[in-house]
């Protein structure tokens, strides 16, 4: 059974929940980070854990996917607690939160494990997630602590 690529589109903050829904678990390596100043374009590769299938019962194993976060019109990007030259880390997502500031402009943060955050400010919330290849196999099922 093939299975079809993901692909979001966001255009407003309750896309981005949804964008960042599918993003929960999903790791990245700092080298496939990148900010396009000159074209106002922001990159992220990760390997998305796939819940959507774990949940739906559609396969028995557990899966990830490569996948690509864009944000375009973005006119400023900072990180926090993360360095940069270690480009063989690893960063594990947790959530995207956002808020449109006074100037009408909206920041949105890239939360990842240990209060390690990017934060991305851009005219208009344009973010896309866009699964690529093909899926694999995983051992393991990102587990939460509950409360």
């Amino acid at each position: 059974m093939k299975v079809k690529n993901l692909k979001l589109i966001a255009r407003t903050e309750e896309d981005l929940r949804v964008v960042s829904a599918h993003l929960q678990d999903s790791i990245a390596s700092i080298s496939d980070i990148a900010n396009l100043k000159q074209n106002k374009i922001f990159l992220m590769q990760l390997n998305r854990f796939m819940w959507e299938d774990v949940e739906k019962g559609v396969f028995r194993k557990n899966k990830r996917v490569r996948t690509i976060l864009k944000f375009e019109n973005v006119l400023e990007v900072n990180a926090k607690n993360i360095n940069q030259s270690k480009k063989n880390s690893f960063l594990d997502f947790l959530a995207i939160e956002s808020n449109k500031m006074p100037d009408n402009n909206y920041e949105m943060k890239i939360i990842f494990a240990g209060n390690s955050i990017i934060k991305i400010i851009s005219e208009v919330i344009e973010v896309t997630l866009d699964d690529q290849g093909n899926a694999w196999n995983t051992k393991n099922k990102p587990k939460h602590k509950t409360l």
